[in-house]
């Protein structure tokens, strides 16, 4: 059996507490919807599907009746074995990248903290084949090439007809020349500067002499969407793995993080004018 997505994992972690705030047992629910308790039991555990004439029925019995939330449920039901361009790079990725991706191509917004790389979204092809090469050790120069390809492709989901609200807070440490050569870095930067014209990407720098912040946890990104903010998804990747942190009240300590590093971060334009000078040096 394949691994559960983060979509199956939240709607079976929300029906399950849906369940439990409407102080019904699993065989209550049998009782009710006709759903046998092992039938319940492995929706909640996201081992398997639900229908959609099932699900609006455990949404009936459970009182929910926000047609917001509703059909956030709805899409996480209908998603949860979402497959799309990312499928062709399946030896290539792992299933929690192709998670990300598929988070995604269905977000409102990406809101992302990075203290020493540029955000993943945000890099050029050169910059992208220097840091998968760094970070990926054991990877062929084929495998870097194909992350490389799926990094440059993921980044379609900003000048797409509804393009993603882009949110980076960059450490400025993540400025310097230290990933590849001076003229990548320059390149890198310019891109940085070009992206920031958009409108539905917003770019600023924590520097180097901020006052003590909570990044200094951390790395981290906030995947959000449009219907439910109890939907948003943290991302934290380290060497070996990707975590998601999907419980609604464990995110909102993120958000919350991610409010104080905005205000903490320069302006906009004083954000600009850093990388701008940053570039400048670069030889």
């Amino acid at each position: 059996m394949s691994e559960p997505t983060v979509r199956r994992r939240r709607l079976g972690s929300e029906l399950r507490r849906l369940r439990e705030a409407a102080a019904l047992s699993q065989d209550d629910v049998h009782a009710r919807t006709g759903l046998t308790p092992a039938k319940i039991s492995r929706i909640e555990l996201a081992r398997f599907g639900v229908k959609s004439v099932d699900l609006d029925g455990l949404l009936d019995l459970y009182g929910v009746d926000d047609p917001a939330k509703r059909s956030a449920l709805h899409v996480l039901s209908r998603d949860g074995s979402k497959r799309g361009w990312w499928q062709t790079y399946r030896d290539a990725i792992s299933p929690a990248y192709a998670d990300l991706i598929s988070l995604e191509a269905d977000a409102k917004s990406f809101r992302s903290f990075q203290t020493v790389l540029i955000p993943g979204l945000l890099q050029t092809a050169s910059y992208a084949r220097a840091a998968i090469g760094a970070i990926n050790m054991t990877s062929t120069a084929e495998q870097v090439n194909a992350l490389v390809e799926v990094r440059m492709a993921r980044q379609s989901v900003l000048t797409r007809p509804e393009p993603l609200e882009m949110w980076a807070v960059i450490h400025e440490a993540a400025l310097r020349p230290t990933v590849s050569t001076g003229p990548v870095m320059r390149d890198q930067l310019q891109r940085l500067l070009d992206l920031a014209e958009l409108p539905q990407v917003s770019i600023q720098v924590l520097p180097l002499d901020a006052m003590p912040h909570p990044g200094m946890a951390g790395t981290f990104a906030m995947v959000g969407f449009a219907d439910t903010a109890d939907f948003d998804v943290v991302v934290i990747e380290s060497l070996t793995s990707t975590l998601y942190v999907e419980d609604p009240v464990e995110a909102s300590v993120y958000g919350s993080a991610f409010e104080r590093l905005r205000a903490t971060a320069l302006p906009f334009d004083k954000s600009a004018d850093l990388i701008a000078r940053q570039k400048d040096t670069i030889r």
